[in-house]
């Protein structure tokens, strides 16, 4: 009987041994750092930047608890939110933020944790966003002072957030946009003002092309009118050379040259079309009838004739 009490009691203090020991080992990974509290009260501070190592650490079991923080890098997400800026221009600003804790001390006494630190951290964000972007212009914001601006959040951001023992290591907006109504606005003005150039470009062009025509066209008349002035020139000189072969074979053969014009007369007279002539048959202009020489008229006694 004595033997089986003695076997449970060596087996109850090896099990309480065991679970004292248990609870007062404990360990701080790499990526770690801890607070080790005694009733509240911090006493130690383990793996902090430059101090102690990570491994295997003990405390007082029921009396002293531990507190496990990250030294990794943290991220925080900002909610997209409205803002007024210099120019009076509401943009929709998304924001993240990356920090991490490197007074683990100051973080327990000031956030207590990561989801009231990311509370804070928000709330400063926020505010130094309003302040910085209210006092720049949207083009300043979106174009071409956008790093420096981050530059000036992420150091206000950095001065409050000290005091929670954080350290912001990046901050930055992800996208800087108008509102929904406001894209649409602008988008329609954007529209209107290509509108206006492309009418502006078609009126310069049709402008130009009026020119090019009127200028061709001057060209085709100068081009015509000297064509014209050759064409008359040649025509007159042709005009006097016919004129002047007539003239020199007329001096040679005159009677040749009168029987020429007479078969002319003819032809252009006696064609038949709806003229009517009423000519004496006595007249000089039938004598190449009678006499080839045309030497004497027709000898007949008609006094009038009709030829059609």
């Amino acid at each position: 009987m004595n033997a089986q009490a003695l076997r449970t009691g060596l087996v109850v203090i090896a099990a309480a041994a065991a679970v004292a020991l248990y609870a007062s080992v404990f360990t701080v990974g790499q990526m770690q750092q801890a607070l080790v509290l005694q009733f509240g009260r911090v006493r130690a501070v383990l793996n902090q930047t430059g101090t102690d190592r990570p491994g295997l650490y003990f405390k007082i079991p029921f009396m002293e608890n531990v507190v496990i923080f990250d030294k990794r890098v943290l991220d925080l997400e900002l909610p997209a939110q409205t803002l007024l800026t210099a120019d009076r221009q509401n943009l929709e600003v998304d924001a993240f933020a990356r920090y991490r804790i490197y007074d683990p001390l100051r973080f327990y006494q000031s956030a207590n944790n990561i989801l009231r630190a990311n509370t804070l951290l928000a709330s400063f964000t926020n505010s130094s966003l309003r302040n910085v972007l209210a006092r720049s212009t949207r083009d300043a914001i979106v174009r071409t002072e956008r790093s420096n601006l981050m530059n000036v959040i992420q150091e206000d951001v950095n001065r409050q957030a000290r005091e929670l023992g954080v350290e912001i290591v990046d901050l930055r907006m992800t996208r800087v946009d108008l509102p929904a109504a406001n894209s649409t606005a602008v988008y329609e003005r954007m529209k209107t003002e290509r509108k206006r150039e492309a009418a502006d470009i078609r009126a310069n062009g049709d402008q130009i092309a009026a020119t090019i025509k009127a200028r061709a066209d001057r060209e085709v008349t100068v081009l015509l009118s000297e064509a014209n002035q050759t064409a008359e020139t040649a025509r007159g000189q042709g005009d006097a050379d016919r004129n002047r072969i007539l003239a020199e074979a007329y001096g040679k053969d005159p009677d040749f040259f009168s029987f020429y014009r007479s078969m002319q007369a003819y032809e252009a007279g006696l064609k038949g079309n709806d003229t009517r002539l009423v000519i004496s048959p006595n007249s000089d202009f039938f004598r190449y009838f009678s006499d080839p020489q045309g030497r004497s008229p027709i000898a007949t006694g008609s006094t009038a004739g009709g030829a059609r």
